[in-house]
């Protein structure tokens, strides 16, 4: 599949501030199953941008913009292959025995201990033993297992949790946005000894869907590290395995690792965020103003000098 993807994040001062310092996530990764053909990456007022990659291979742009501004305007276009991979049923029951070698003999450390968002917590040890969740079977099945028992256990609601929550609270409600399922899912796939970790990027929206979900979001999901499959996505949200819907942005041990905006600003203002997501076919037609229509704030506003971050919260039946 090709898709055109348009990422347009709004930043809004109450009063003019004299500098902002922003690095970004979202160019599309490259891999074997994905490519990114094009990216371009504009801001408004216009600045120098320079890009690298971090340790875990994600590009991440930066810029500065050194003149007063009241507004700040940050658009991401790419146009991407991806290419869907025939799923497996099963592994063998001898796969959790590869699974404990492979760990054994690689450096998967990062991907298996607790991070920022993904800690082994009362309420998550509870919902394990809710959901019956103990080594058996093979990874995969058990894997998609987890992500059926989640899906059927939590339900998914917009604005239900904030960009720096932890999964307790999600849990304490019993509802989330899809980096609440995905940290809350980490946190059980580690707790079972499986290499596993954090996927930003996008999530390609059918013209018939007919959920109540918001295309206009970036999306999260896992992937966990398997014998004779490698990493391999799984999307708790949506109860599926990961395929060419999904777009890979960036990936780490949480959130903490992969927001698609993180900056600071100078200045005594409140500012607000505002995000819009497209993600179409490339041969389908689109207006522009079609696109700004579905810009609305995400988060409250914040005058403490840190830029305010983009919560993931895409979802789709």
């Amino acid at each position: 599949m090709m898709y055109s993807v348009r990422h347009i994040t709004r930043f809004r001062y109450s009063s003019p501030i004299t500098e902002s310092v922003m690095e970004v996530r979202m160019q599309p990764r490259r891999d074997d199953a994905q490519h990114c053909l094009s990216f371009e990456l504009t801001t408004a007022p216009t600045t120098r941008i320079t890009a690298s990659r971090d340790y875990l291979g994600n590009i991440v742009h930066h810029f500065d913009v050194l003149r007063p501004h009241s507004e700040l305007t940050i658009t991401a276009q790419a146009l991407v292959t991806t290419t869907a991979v025939p799923p497996t049923a099963a592994l063998d029951a001898s796969a959790w025995a590869e699974l404990d070698a492979l760990v054994d003999e690689g450096d998967y450390v990062e991907m298996l201990i607790p991070s920022q968002f993904v800690r082994s917590t009362p309420l998550l040890r509870a919902f394990a033993q809710e959901l019956e969740i103990t080594r058996r079977d093979d990874p995969l099945s058990l894997l998609r297992e987890i992500s059926e028992r989640m899906h059927a256990a939590l339900t998914y609601m917009p604005q239900s949790t904030r960009v720096d929550s932890p999964i307790d609270v999600a849990l304490q409600q019993r509802q989330g946005v899809c980096q609440d399922y995905t940290h809350i899912m980490l946190a059980l796939v580690r707790d079972l000894g499986i290499p596993c970790r954090y996927v930003s990027g996008y999530l390609y929206h059918r013209r018939d869907d007919t959920s109540s979900s918001a295309p206009d979001a970036t999306h999260a999901w896992i992937e966990a590290l398997l014998p004779q499959l490698g990493w391999v996505g799984f999307d708790p949200t949506n109860n599926l395995l990961a395929g060419d819907r999904h777009i890979r942005v960036a990936i780490g041990r949480d959130y903490a690792d992969v927001p698609p905006t993180r900056g600071v600003f100078k200045g005594q203002a409140d500012t607000e965020l505002g995000v819009a997501v497209q993600v179409r076919l490339a041969d389908e037609q689109t207006v522009d103003d079609e696109l700004l229509l579905v810009m609305k704030p995400l988060s409250p506003p914040r005058h403490d000098g840190e830029q305010p971050e983009q919560q993931q919260q895409c979802r789709n039946k």
